[in-house]
């Protein structure tokens, strides 16, 4: 009797088993057509955001190579404080602004929000529209603070 339950347990967990394994490969196989899995792979590198670490930006800074930084993030967060010498450009209101302070499409854009996010997205943004020498700071201003890099407020 015993080997009787035994048995019909490990069907059971079979069974269950199996439909899990069934459930995961159509949820990994099929694609909704909104949301992240929708979206398509990169192509090429020109697909893919760049992002400059703090350091590298502040050895940037440091020997004197020229970049524009600018500063996506709300009114109220540029206003408790920010880089130094940059730009204050709200992320929605980047794609419209951008032409009139930076026209020149090849110049070094180092674009920042608070954590890198909002950024990483302004600068695929920016890459659409033809800006080929756009990066992401790599930890937004929280990591800029934190390099001991010049703030302004």
């Amino acid at each position: 009797m015993a080997h009787t339950s035994i048995n019909r347990q490990r069907t059971t967990n079979a069974k269950w088993i199996a439909a899990g394994a069934l459930i995961l490969s159509l949820l990994c196989s099929c694609r909704s057509s909104s949301g992240p899995a929708s979206l398509p792979p990169a192509r090429d590198a020109s697909d893919r955001i760049k992002e400059v670490s703090t350091s590298q930006l502040k050895d940037w800074m440091s020997t004197g190579q020229t970049l524009t930084p600018i500063d996506v993030r709300e009114e109220n967060e540029w206003q408790a404080g920010h880089a130094a010498t940059a730009i204050h450009i709200p992320r929605m209101a980047l794609p419209g602004a951008i032409g009139t302070a930076v026209p020149d499409k090849t110049a070094r854009i180092v674009l920042y929000c608070l954590g890198g996010v909002r950024s990483a997205a302004a600068a695929g943004a920016l890459q659409k529209m033809g800006y080929t020498n756009v990066f992401s700071l790599t930890g937004g201003f929280m990591h800029y603070q934190l390099e001991g890099l010049p703030i302004q407020k």
